[in-house]
């Protein structure tokens, strides 16, 4: 059976290449988790948390690193965008400073 896409067959591969690469992906997610974490321990306060300063310079840098990598630069700033900000979160929420 064949779609619009090319054959089925060719749309699993794909699919199939899609999922082994979210699974890395996730422990990729898991390993900074744990370093954001650590890092968390290490901070005071919620300004320290959201480092505005510092989330600017990552986001150049895989900007930066996106574009050399054939990455569109603005899909990886809007990811990045968004995993920031849950990380920050989690930040807040696990040292209690949602407030501060």
């Amino acid at each position: 059976m064949t779609d619009r896409a090319g054959t089925s067959e060719d749309l699993r591969g794909v699919r199939a290449g899609i999922d082994r690469l979210d699974r890395e992906i996730v422990e990729l997610l898991a390993a900074r988790e744990q370093l954001v974490r650590r890092a968390g321990r290490l901070k005071t306060s919620a300004a320290g948390v959201r480092a505005p300063a510092r989330v600017e310079q990552v986001i150049a840098r895989v900007r930066a690193h996106g574009a050399t990598a054939g990455a569109g630069p603005d899909v990886v700033e809007r990811t990045y965008r968004a995993m920031i900000s849950a990380f920050i979160d989690l930040e807040l929420s696990a040292a209690d400073l949602r407030d501060g």
